[in-house]
């Protein structure tokens, strides 16, 4: 139960856990003053009429004294009762009269004062009441009946003080705490929001620097901490677009490699199965065999310029990038008829050239490999657009997604490097029963490429 109480506790705003034990103190303390007011209230109102009970009981003695010794003591009593007053705290009962009337019966009324105030405060019983004799016999009572709505009206004023003086400490705590609150909140707000933007990769906005001395300090650190990050961003950037550099110039020499050396060897193996061809019968298993390597040939030869494509697409520097990008949707519906491919491609694309476009190029010849090879899907879709400083490539499938424990794969992985070293993004997503493949290219970004 603890444990849950301080979780709860632990949820709740600052502010909240601030201002509920401000609230909750003096609500306290105004509860305790009315426990105290109504404590200490009949001890006090029966210490200020003590004089009076002492009165009653010397009138008492004085009058009985008086009756006995007078020739006609009713007489006497009735005249003494004619000058006793309502206004008077001394009142004659008669043992006729009843019960003593109860001092609470005449405060209800007491101007100014509520009805739940009078509840609230305990009335002593004053239990003044002395006994009058003529003959010997009890013939009624002189009671003390105070009044006490001078008293009343006196305590709720008291007590109205000191709600006043509760409620502007209330107000007065309050407003300190609020103002307390808010400039400690905002530059911790700052700091929670710059340290986001850190670890989202954002290492060019500072956080500003307010507060009191620690938080200052934590925000110095912090941007402290993001211009060592932007630093090593920057470093790891210049050295994967070193690597991706290194690895097309690799690409290129692998492709010199394969044109110069292996090409002009299948035209030859070529020529010369032809030439025996051409020299040796058409008929039984030397023809047969004749035709067998003039297909293995020209399998050779289609999965060499595959090759060669793949290691260095010659389209871009000679067509450009869009009608590069064309060329390869069209080899991608010849190889995959039973895929339905659609495609939005920006004519501005031909203005992009360098990493950036073969990046982009790489990019979507990627995707749509995973698309042919891995989603088993029926139709899918490639898109491009540049707008303002950024290009962006979307391709998407219908297929049956990626597995959740591996988002990248071996290709999507070095189109990743690809794109981070132009300070770009790539991600991968299923939303809508649709795997989507999403690139986001800064052009800013465009690099000559480095040998």
């Amino acid at each position: 139960m603890r444990v849950r109480i301080d979780l709860m506790w632990q949820r709740l705003p600052f502010r909240t856990q601030l201002f509920l034990p401000l609230g909750m103190s003096f609500v306290a303390a105004l509860a305790m003053g009315g426990v105290l007011l109504q404590s200490f209230s009949a001890s006090q109102l029966a210490d200020e009429n003590e004089p009076g009970r002492r009165s009653v009981r010397a009138v008492a003695v004085a009058l009985n004294s008086t009756l006995s010794a007078s020739d006609d003591p009713r007489k006497m009593l009735d005249a003494f009762v004619g000058s006793l007053t309502t206004s008077n705290d001394i009142q004659f009962r008669s043992v006729d009269a009843g019960p003593a009337p109860s001092v609470r019966n005449g405060l209800h009324n007491v101007h100014g004062v509520p009805h739940w105030f009078v509840n609230l405060i305990a009335i002593p019983d004053f239990d003044a009441a002395s006994p009058v004799l003529i003959d010997g016999r009890r013939v009624g009572d002189l009671v003390f009946v105070p009044d006490l709505s001078a008293d009343l009206f006196e305590k709720w004023v008291g007590f109205l003080a000191l709600t006043s003086l509760i409620a502007v400490l209330m107000v007065l705590t309050g407003t300190i705490a609020f103002l307390f609150a808010r400039s400690a909140l905002q530059p911790l707000q700052d700091l929670g929001a710059g340290l986001t933007r850190i670890r989202r990769g954002d290492y060019t906005t500072p956080i500003p620097v307010a507060g009191p001395p620690e938080i200052r300090q934590s925000c110095e650190e912090a941007n402290a901490l993001a211009a060592t990050l932007a630093q090593l961003s920057q470093h790891n950037r210049d050295l994967l677009h070193r690597l991706v550099s290194l690895q097309d110039d690799e690409r290129h020499d692998l492709a010199r490699e394969l044109h110069d050396e292996l090409g002009p060897l299948l035209f030859s193996i070529r020529a010369g199965t032809i030439a025996l061809s051409e020299a040796s019968p058409q008929t039984g298993h030397l023809g047969n065999s004749v035709q067998e390597v003039m297909r293995s040939i020209e399998a050779l030869q289609q999965t060499n310029r595959r090759i060669l494509d793949r290691l260095r697409p010659l389209y871009i520097e000679q067509l450009g990038l869009e009608a590069s990008v064309q060329t390869l949707l069209r080899n991608f519906r010849s190889q995959a008829p039973h895929i339905g491919l659609t495609a939005t491609i920006d004519p501005a694309l031909n203005g992009v050239d360098g990493p950036l476009a073969r990046t982009v190029y790489r990019v979507i010849q990627e995707a749509l490999t995973n698309v042919l090879r891995h989603a088993g899907a029926s139709n899918a879709h490639v898109e491009t657009a540049m707008s303002g400083d950024a290009l962006t490539i979307e391709v998407s499938d219908d297929g049956g997604g990626f597995p959740a424990d591996n988002v990248f794969g071996r290709g999507l992985t070095g189109m990743h490097e690809r794109v981070r070293a132009l300070s770009g993004s790539l991600s991968l997503l299923r939303a809508d029963e649709r795997t989507y493949v999403r690139c986001r290219l800064p052009l800013g970004e465009t690099r000559s490429e480095t040998t």
